[in-house]
Protein backbone atom coordinates (compact mmCIF):
# COMPACT_ATOMS: atom_id res chain seq x y z
CA UNK A 1 0.00 0.00 0.00
CA UNK A 2 1.87 3.07 -1.21
CA UNK A 3 -0.47 5.74 0.13
CA UNK A 4 -0.12 8.85 2.22
CA UNK A 5 -1.03 8.77 5.91
CA UNK A 6 -4.20 10.73 5.12
CA UNK A 7 -5.31 8.18 2.54
CA UNK A 8 -4.67 5.31 4.95
CA UNK A 9 -6.65 7.03 7.70
CA UNK A 10 -9.49 7.77 5.27
CA UNK A 11 -9.67 4.12 4.19
CA UNK A 12 -9.60 2.98 7.84
CA UNK A 13 -12.40 5.42 8.64
CA UNK A 14 -14.46 4.03 5.74
CA UNK A 15 -13.97 0.47 6.97
CA UNK A 16 -15.06 1.38 10.51
CA UNK A 17 -18.07 3.48 9.45
CA UNK A 18 -19.63 0.56 7.61
CA UNK A 19 -18.95 -2.07 10.28
CA UNK A 20 -21.62 -3.05 12.82
CA UNK A 21 -20.16 -6.28 14.23
CA UNK A 22 -16.69 -7.61 13.52
CA UNK A 23 -13.09 -6.52 13.43
CA UNK A 24 -10.52 -4.60 11.40
CA UNK A 25 -6.96 -5.94 11.27
CA UNK A 26 -4.10 -3.63 10.29
CA UNK A 27 -0.80 -5.07 9.05
CA UNK A 28 2.33 -2.94 9.41
CA UNK A 29 5.72 -3.57 7.78
CA UNK A 30 8.74 -1.31 8.24
CA UNK A 31 6.56 1.26 10.00
CA UNK A 32 4.05 1.50 7.13
CA UNK A 33 0.52 0.11 6.83
CA UNK A 34 0.70 -2.52 4.11
CA UNK A 35 -2.72 -4.18 4.44
CA UNK A 36 -6.09 -3.82 6.15
CA UNK A 37 -8.70 -6.55 6.50
CA UNK A 38 -12.33 -6.23 7.56
CA UNK A 39 -14.12 -9.26 9.01
CA UNK A 40 -17.81 -8.61 9.41
CA UNK A 41 -20.27 -10.69 11.39
CA UNK A 42 -23.91 -10.72 10.34
CA UNK A 43 -26.43 -11.27 13.11
CA UNK A 44 -29.77 -12.79 12.20
CA UNK A 45 -32.90 -13.06 14.26
CA UNK A 46 -33.78 -11.44 17.56
CA UNK A 47 -31.70 -11.74 20.70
Amino acid sequence: MDKTDGEVLEKLSDLLENLQYGSVTIYVQDGKVVQMEKNEKVRVGKR
